[in-house]
C-alpha cells in the first residue's frame, strides 16, 4: 500500500516513467471547494450523483463524504479506452443505471473530460431519461484535447494535453490505487 507521506516522485508503468502532478493534500483541498460550491447549487434540491466507472469511483466517494445535501449515488459505465493510453472515440455503455432519473436533479461525476467523446455519450444517453437537470463535475479537464466541447459546471483542475495516471485513473489497468495524479515525464505519452 503507498501511502500519500510515502509517495514516489517517480513511477513506472510499463516502460513510461510518471512524475507527481497534484498531491494528495491538493486533490483533498479542491474536492472540499468543489463540493462547497455543489452543496449552494443543489441546495434544497434531491441530486442523484451519477458516477462514471471505473475511472471516477475515488473522486466520487471524496466528493460524496464532502456534501452536505441530501443525496443518492447511481453508477454508469463506459468503455474508450481498453488497453490504450488515447481514447479510442467509440463509446459503449457497459453498465446502464439501475434507477429511474426523470425529473431528477443529476450531477455527472467523470474523473477525466479530454476528448469530450465520453461526456458527450453520457449527455445524449441521460437527456433520453428526462431528469430535471444535468450538471458535470469532473475532477481534471484537458482543453487542449477537447473535440466535442460541453459546458462543465465544476472543474478542479484544468491540465496539459499529457497523459495521468492514479486517483482512481488508470493506463491498462494499472495505478488507479495511488493517491495523487502523476504525469507522463515523456512527451511520447499524449492525446493525439
Amino acid at each position: 500500500m503507498i501511502s500519500p507521506f510515502s509517495l514516489p516522485a517517480v513511477l513506472r508503468i510499463r516502460d513510461d516513467e510518471f512524475v507527481l502532478y497534484l498531491s494528495t493534500e491538493q486533490l483533498r483541498t479542491r474536492i472540499m471547494e468543489l463540493a462547497a460550491r455543489i452543496d449552494r447549487d443543489m441546495q434544497g434540491k434531491e441530486a442523484v450523483f451519477l458516477c462514471i466507472l471505473n475511472g471516477a469511483f475515488i473522486f466520487c466517494a471524496d466528493l460524496l463524504r464532502c456534501l452536505t445535501i441530501d443525496c443518492e449515488v447511481e453508477f454508469l459505465k463506459l468503455s474508450s479506452y481498453g488497453e490504450e493510453n488515447i481514447s479510442s472515440g467509440d463509446v459503449r455503455l457497459v453498465k446502464d443505471l439501475c434507477m429511474d432519473v426523470e425529473n431528477r436533479h443529476v450531477v455527472i461525476v467523470e474523473d477525466i473530460v479530454d476528448t469530450g467523446y465520453s461526456i458527450d455519450f453520457v449527455k445524449k444517453h441521460l437527456e433520453k431519461k428526462n431528469p430535471a437537470s444535468l450538471k458535470i463535475v469532473t475532477l481534471l479537464h484537458k482543453p487542449a484535447c477537447t473535440r466535442i466541447a460541453h459546458e462543465l459546471d465544476y472543474v478542479g483542475f484544468e491540465i496539459p494535453p499529457r497523459f495521468v495516471v492514479g486517483f482512481g485513473l488508470d493506463y491498462a489497468r494499472k495505478a488507479r490505487n495511488i493517491p495523487a495524479i502523476y504525469i507522463s515525464k515523456s512527451d511520447a505519452i499524449t492525446y493525439e
